[in-house]
């Protein structure tokens, strides 16, 4: 089920070679959600990851610009990501005025050498 969560990423990061086997501990479950919450979660992950205008690195993870109208759709994508992959934790933080909406995922100690080994960042 890893391959489908390596797909989720490549959509954001679609230059990415993926290592296999070098997860650092950490597991994707994607049996812990229902088929059809796997698909909502597909379809939200290119809604949600085509739409990303910036890209930042942080210490202990990402932080994505969005526009201001794919709070929702973070959100819903977060809440679906947090039950295969409970490792991350999600932050939005929206400026005023329908400015830009900034999406972080981090994590504690190694959930960023995670992304880098299996997402080749």
């Amino acid at each position: 089920m890893r391959t489908t969560f390596m797909t989720l990423w490549l959509t954001l990061f679609p230059a990415l070679a993926i290592a296999s086997g070098s997860g650092a501990g950490f597991t994707c479950n994607l049996e812990s959600m229902t088929k059809a919450e796997r698909v909502r979660h597909s379809a939200l992950a290119a809604e949600l990851f085509a739409a990303v205008q910036e890209r930042r690195e942080l210490a202990n993870g990402y932080a994505l610009r969005l526009p201001a109208e794919r709070w929702l759709a973070a959100a819903r994508w977060a809440d679906l990501e947090r039950k295969c992959c409970p490792f991350f934790a999600f932050e939005l933080d929206a400026a005023p005025g329908h400015g830009p909406l900034w999406f972080k995922i981090t994590g504690g100690p190694g959930v960023k050498a995670f992304m880098k080994d299996e997402l080749g960042l």
